[in-house]
């Protein structure tokens, strides 16, 4: 899955991780246009166990056109990296390329539940993933991580510059009417017009888009399940497996 793009590199430490970021953004292609009518659209997701110390990640890819999942597949394990802001992708990162590479359908669009370059330096998690798959990719995040924005209309489909720093990084879009917006960047491949498009074709019912709904429920249940076969069993053992 990763074919086509540059090798992950997972560093050891902030600084080494700062000194990734700044080596690989100039690689990112924020201008694509992009697949505007993608066959496959897949949602990534990563959940995490109270305790931290845990996580699933979990890749779902749907029909673009009926939005059915046709594949998925997920990874469970230990965090990559500390807790730094800025820095999530490293966290996450070798989880989500071990669920990619368990996919029998390659996606042609990657929708990552955060952000692009709606980043403190212009390097976020959908950069960076697009960037190691060579896929296009584009972040739909919940809330924002950097910028300030005036309010969009309330009618879906409205949407205002999302602007840190003077420059445009992504776009508030309300995707329901009456409800709050998201903010959707630029990952690697696309244009910000066609992340818009495509945020837009994949939240007919819902705020959130369905690859990323359905990427959470798949993720939750995998930690769940990991959780489950690793509690003890009435006789102080791990529990056995089905």
């Amino acid at each position: 899955m990763t074919g086509g793009g540059v090798p992950y590199r997972q560093p050891t430490d902030v600084a080494e991780a700062l000194r990734v970021q700044e080596e690989l953004r100039p690689l990112v292609d924020l201008v694509g246009p992009g697949p505007t009518a993608p066959a496959t659209v897949a949602g990534l997701d990563v959940a995490y166990a109270e305790s931290g110390d845990r996580l699933a990640a979990a890749v779902t890819v749907l029909d673009a056109a009926t939005l059915d999942v046709v594949d998925e597949a997920v990874s469970v394990g230990r965090p990559a990296f500390d807790y730094v802001p800025g820095l999530f992708a490293f966290r996450e990162l070798p989880a989500l390329l071990a669920a990619l590479e368990r996919l029998a359908v390659r996606p042609d669009l990657l929708v990552c539940d955060g952000h692009g370059l709606a980043h403190p330096r212009r390097f976020g998690l959908a950069c960076h993933l697009g960037l190691v798959t060579g896929l296009p990719a584009i972040g739909v995040g919940k809330t924002p991580l950097v910028g300030v924005w005036d309010e969009p209309a309330v009618e879906r489909g409205a949407w205002t510059p999302l602007r840190d720093g003077g420059e445009v990084v992504g776009r508030v879009l309300r995707t329901r009417d009456g409800v709050k917006p998201v903010f959707v960047s630029v990952g690697h491949r696309m244009s910000l017009d066609n992340a818009v498009d495509r945020a837009l074709a994949l939240t007919p019912r819902f705020r959130l888009p369905e690859t990323t709904r359905t990427a959470d429920r798949l993720c939750r249940r995998a930690l769940s399940a990991a959780r489950a076969a690793a509690a003890p069993d009435d006789n102080g053992g791990p529990a056995a497996s089905a």
